[in-house]
Order: structure tokens, then C-alpha cells, then sequence
């Protein structure tokens, strides 16, 4: 079984509170969008095989590690020790969403694994959180207003169909790091997210308005800054990082625009992407 499964970006993220398990908990709309892992799936016998392909461009500054490390073989793991499943499978990963961006790569491929096997043995998906707070989200994809510590999703007004560029740097950002920089802010400024779920549901044309990361006071990175300026002056209505860093994100009222945009980052050396925010999480390629 093969499937597309998409990164997604958080239109805004928002940390409230730090628990007492050292989990902090959030406030976010998340956001599917065309950026694609692929994920190959075949049963076996016995054991777990993970292969990995990783484009050059992102290669060298996001090492994915390809054995037991790779949640998506923890995923399989997972799944066949819920169900006393003896037999084992091989997954090969095609990536096309880089690794430290905030896109949740690692987490979408770990959804992916768990729907095809799911598939594949007629056994249902049971508590998928416990791979990772974002991993829930990836089975349904679309528009969600997510809360708790990532494991609370509320479907809201879809926002697919609307023109993103979204670009990527060398650096990258480790989620405990990142958090480590949320702890130590002294009175930060704290996205509007319920603003943004409401103009989502009755003034979508606004919504731009109200995007934004408590993360990026918090890391600070100059690569984040140099493409949120080159987004906003090719007319981005609104750039934001994404997640914990390093990606960012520009919303585009039309693909002139977006491209124009797409070909000075392009050409300073960044990763960088033209997509729309689509809807739903999985396509069945085979």
C-alpha cells in the first residue's frame, strides 16, 4: 500500500502553561497543506524494515535517522504489539517535508503507518497519542483547533484552497530547545488563536490577520527573519514561523505573487515551496 501523507503548518500557535509531566500545554489552529511524505508499505513475515529517501536539498542539514529511531517503525511497532500481530512489514519513506521545521513530518508518517496498517489487517487505530501529541491530528488532517498538550482537536470551517509559500533555511530547531525558550520569556505577547478560529468560521478573507507563533520571540533565528522579510515584501499578507522552527510560512492572494516570491528565496539558497492548504490528510497512490 503506498499513500501521500501532507506536512501541515500552525496558522497560529500559542504555548499556555507549563504541566506538571513537563509537557506544556497549547493553544493552535493547525493546517494541512500539499507539501508530501510518500509512505510504501508491504506486510512481511517477520520484523520491521525502514528504508529512507531524502531529497539532496535537505538532505545534509536534516539527518532522518532510518532504523528503530524513525518513529515511523516505533508507529509499527506500536501497532502490531496492540494487536499480538506476530507478523512484521517494510516501510519505505520518499520525504518531501523536511525534518526540524515545525511541519510535522515525523508525525505524519507515523499517521500514514498507522492508517495503512489499519488498512491492510482490519484492526483499528488505538490511542495513536501515544506516539507523539501531533500524531492524532494526521488522521483526519484538514483544519483543526488543537488544545491540551496537541491531543485536544476540534474540526473547524475548512481552509484549504488558499496559495502558501513556504521556505526553509539550514538551521534547525530540537522541540525540547525550542520549548526551553518559551520557559525563559518574560512577558511575551501571545497570539490571538481565538480571534483566529473565529474569523476562520464567519470572516475568512481576515483571518491572515490574527497568524501567529509564540515561538518566534522565543528562538530568534536570522534565517526565519531574512525569508518572513522577503515574503512580506513580494506582498505576503501575513508570514509566520511555523511549529517550534525552523519553516515559515507566507499566505498569497494569487500565484504571481507567491512565485515571484518562490524564485528570490529560491535563488538565495533556501528550501523553499509553492502549495495550497488542502483538506484532508492521506491519498492512496497504488
Amino acid at each position: 500500500m503506498k499513500v501521500k501523507t501532507p506536512a501541515k503548518i500552525n496558522l497560529a500557535l500559542d504555548v499556555t502553561g507549563k504541566l506538571d509531566n513537563d509537557y506544556h500545554s497549547i493553544k493552535s489552529v493547525f493546517q494541512t497543506v500539499g507539501i508530501y511524505d510518500e509512505i510504501t508499505i508491504e506486510l512481511t513475515e517477520s520484523d520491521i524494515n525502514i528504508s529512507c529517501e531524502v531529497p539532496e536539498n535537505f538532505a545534509d542539514s536534516d539527518p532522518i535517522p532510518c532504523d528503530e529511531r524513525n518513529i515511523a517503525y516505533k508507529a509499527a511497532t506500536f501497532f502490531f504489539e496492540q494487536h499480538g500481530i506476530k507478523s512484521g512489514c517494510r516501510i519505505h519513506i520518499k520525504k518531501g517535508i523536511p525534518s526540524q521545521a515545525g511541519m510535522g513530518g515525523g508525525s505524519s508518517d507515523a499517521a500514514a503507518v498507522l492508517y495503512c496498517l489499519s488498512k491492510m489487517t482490519g484492526k483499528e487505530i488505538i490511542s495513536p497519542e501515544k506516539l507523539g501529541a501531533d500524531v492524532p491530528f494526521f488522521l483526519t488532517g484538514g483544519t483543526a483547533y488543537v488544545s491540551g498538550i496537541g491531543e485536544k482537536i476540534t474540526p473547524i470551517a475548512d481552509y484549504s484552497e488558499k496559495i502558501f509559500v513556504i521556505a526553509k533555511g539550514k538551521q534547525g530547531v530540537s522541540t525540547a530547545e525550542a520549548y526551553r525558550k518559551i520557559d525563559s520569556l518574560v512577558n511575551p505577547v501571545h497570539p490571538q488563536t481565538d480571534k483566529l478560529v473565529e474569523s476562520i468560521e464567519n470572516s475568512p478573507e481576515n483571518a491572515y490577520k490574527y497568524f501567529g507563533n509564540l515561538f518566534e520571540d522565543a528562538i530568534q533565528l536570522d534565517e526565519v527573519k531574512t525569508i518572513k522579510s522577503v515574503m512580506l515584501e513580494s506582498h505576503a499578507l501575513s508570514s509566520v514561523m511555523t511549529g517550534s522552527g525552523s519553516a515559515v510560512f507566507g499566505l498569497f492572494s494569487n500565484l504571481l505573487m507567491a512565485e515571484s516570491c518562490y524564485n528570490q528565496l529560491f535563488n538565495s539558497g533556501f528550501y523553499v515551496e509553492i502549495c495550497k492548504s488542502v483538506n484532508k490528510s492521506f491519498t492512496e497512490t497504488e
